[in-house]
């Protein structure tokens, strides 16, 4: 997975590297559920998630929320993310598997993500982004 966890004094940084922004918020939603939990599979659960933002960051954030959210009311972990952004838009099937406490062994619990420190931005043919969990 094509992310690196960064210094940070209290809680989690990372960035993500990706060659299109769709393959970038993908990349971003498993990089959270692998920072959570160390294992996960595709089982055959599948929740769709669509959101809007009035920017990129926004988007991401909003979509991350929501991924935590149903993760945490569904009892879902999720392993994949196959993103499609058009415009202000993101459209999202995300896969996994329900949550099981004997298999999916913590790592850090995320309990939000923040707008601080959040920047996507474009670097030579690839896209970035760092961001923050608040742990």
């Amino acid at each position: 997975m094509p992310f690196e966890e960064l210094d940070h004094t209290a809680d989690i940084m990372i960035r993500v590297r990706a060659a299109t922004l769709d393959e970038l918020f993908s990349e971003a939603a498993e990089a959270m559920f692998s920072i959570m939990y160390q294992q996960c599979a595709d089982l055959g659960y599948n929740e769709t998630i669509v959101t809007d933002g009035a920017d990129l960051e926004e988007l991401l954030h909003d979509f991350l929320s929501e991924l935590l959210y149903v993760s945490e009311v569904k009892g879902v972990v999720f392993c994949r993310a196959a993103v499609s952004i058009r415009n202000s838009s993101l459209r999202a099937t995300c896969s996994g598997e329900p949550f099981n406490p004997e298999k999916h062994i913590r790592g850090t619990e995320i309990k939000g993500i923040s707008y601080s420190g959040l920047r996507i931005y474009k670097e030579q043919e690839a896209y970035v982004l760092d961001i923050i969990f608040d742990v």
